[in-house]
């Protein structure tokens, strides 16, 4: 019977069965008050303690959200959406731990806290990809997830009202990483070796912690997985905030004065507010998000290039990486003459359409600019070329430019990155063969899936699996995650090093697609 004493009270565990042993897991701890009624949209307030033994033997609820039902019974979109029923009370936490019979008393263990993707208006910790048995076995690690909310409810932030700023989501993952500090010695953890790793909008929030003087002290090393706050997409600034909140308020007919916006808002139905939370985007572009991280003043005190050259705020050590074809995911739910059923060769005209919808908010000369550059002129009609162009450029503009420019300029600032370039489709990946290394599909080696030998990964998947949780784990516990005796080279302002990720062994290289990021990172913000 696992039992383990918190701050709060006492939780019982379970025994979970993985490579030949166990691991103890304790599912759906909660670490704050249900943000419901008057408490919806707010800050999170920590819980209180229980009075006997909390069972944490099974996920809580995830946080309020509508699921995709784009394509129905598909396995490779119904693997994101809820798999616990949906609510808003909703703010629990998982840990998994090697730590089983506590007369091993030896030295305390690195801790890695995962937070989801979900582009802040979806996800939750209990999807089986996020499974944090494989890794705190193989590792010896303890890992960590928790629900934090998402949507309007996470990231709502009203006009001159200091008790809705927006960055509640952000606030609760902060919370949750209190909790950790406070609570994982009981489990077995050392609250000075935190490292927070993160996919998509996770790991847009896990650079948000980084750069948060209120966060950074709360943990040691990072983890961004396809995300940074240099991205277009991951925040907002407060007017464009405050009028999507103020046409919020016109959608479900709450008057637009902020005192009585807040009651309003906090008495209409959930359901209600995100079926309409979509309608608060004026001409929305493929990466438009309608409820985002804000420069609040408060959660993030300055501009995003402000604080990653702040001297005042703690550099760390950060590993980030990019996949080969991040891009297709979302042509395949934005542009039309995208489908998950053929080839999806894309005509001229539907390439122009394309460059529309991902840039509607750019003038015609950046549109111009941007056609041009991923133009092959001596074949513009060839289908294939075009389909891949777009998810190029989708891909260089979202994630593999933002991303290198957080790199250089955090470098430049004083911390120390380190790049990878995941390049292997997985085997089991079920989108068509075109979409490439997608996405998301670096997960599944990170979490240790394929050593369970029921999902019938191939052996080459297992042992880069393996690799992976490795250089994970030892970038977790050292700051470096070379392995082998092979130090991973950091990646540099000057050569911009970064190492390929696949079945075969890692190549080091420099200069990650190079020309298309000066065009991103140089050249379209001068014509923008």
């Amino acid at each position: 019977d696992l039992l383990v004493t918190i701050k709060n009270g006492i939780v019982q565990g379970k025994l979970l069965p993985v490579l030949n042993g166990s691991v103890g897991a304790f599912l759906g701890i909660p670490y704050a008050k249900p943000p419901v009624g008057k408490l919806r949209f707010r800050n999170p307030e920590p819980v209180d303690s229980w009075e006997g033994v909390k069972n944490a033997s099974s996920f809580s609820n995830t946080c309020f959200q509508l699921a995709d039902t784009t394509f129905p019974g598909f396995r490779g979109a119904e693997m994101w959406n809820p798999n616990t029923p949906v609510s808003e009370d909703c703010l629990y936490l998982n840990v998994w731990t090697p730590r089983v019979n506590n007369s091993q008393a030896s030295s305390a263990l690195p801790v890695m806290i995962w937070i989801y993707g979900g582009g802040f208006t979806t996800g939750t910790a209990s999807l089986d990809l996020y499974d944090g048995r494989y890794l705190s076995k193989s590792e010896d690690v303890i890992v960590v997830s928790m629900n934090y909310r998402v949507g309007v409810l996470g990231f709502l932030s009203l006009p001159n009202n200091t008790n809705v700023r927006g960055n509640a989501g952000l606030m609760d993952q902060r919370l949750a990483i209190q909790w950790v500090v406070d609570n994982i010695a009981a489990f077995g953890g050392d609250p000075s070796q935190i490292t927070l790793f993160g996919e998509s909008a996770g790991s847009v929030c896990v650079g948000l912690h980084v750069l948060s003087p209120g966060s950074n002290v709360l943990f040691k090393r990072a983890v961004m997985e396809s995300g940074a706050p240099t991205a277009t997409w991951s925040t907002a600034n407060i007017s464009e905030a405050w009028s999507r909140s103020t046409k919020l308020g016109m959608l479900v007919g709450c008057s637009n004065i902020s005192s009585d916006l807040e009651t309003c808002l906090q008495n209409t139905d959930a359901t209600g507010l995100l079926k309409v939370q979509y309608g608060v985007l004026s001409n929305p572009s493929t990466s438009d998000i309608p409820f985002l991280p804000v420069v609040d003043g408060v959660f993030l005190p300055d501009e995003i290039d402000a604080l990653i050259s702040n001297p005042s705020i703690q550099k760390k050590e950060v590993l980030l990486g990019l996949n080969h074809d991040e891009g297709t995911y979302f042509l395949v739910y934005t542009v039309p003459g995208f489908d998950i059923t053929s080839q999806s060769p894309i005509t001229k005209a539907q390439f122009l359409t394309g460059v529309n919808l991902i840039f509607s908010h750019s003038y015609n000369i950046t549109k111009e600019t941007i056609t041009f550059q991923y133009t092959d002129w001596a074949d513009e009609e060839n289908g294939t070329k075009n389909r891949d162009a777009l998810n190029r450029m989708l891909s260089n503009y979202m994630f593999i430019c933002p991303v290198q420019d957080f790199a250089y300029r955090y470098q430049q600032a004083g911390g120390k990155p380190f790049l990878y370039y995941f390049q292997h489709r997985s085997s089991r990946n079920p989108w068509p063969e075109w979409m490439g290394v997608m996405h998301g599909y670096e997960i599944e080696f990170v979490f240790g899936l394929p050593l369970n030998p029921s999902l019938g990964y191939t052996q080459e998947e297992v042992n880069m699996s393996k690799r992976f949780m490795k250089y994970w784990a030892t970038f977790a516990r050292t700051g470096n995650p070379g392995i082998d005796g092979q130090p991973w080279p950091m990646f540099t302002s000057q050569n911009k090093e970064y190492v390929t990720l696949d079945t075969q062994a890692p190549n080091y290289k420099t200069k990650l697609r190079a020309n298309d990021c000066q065009f991103w990172n140089s050249l379209i913000p001068q014509i923008t």
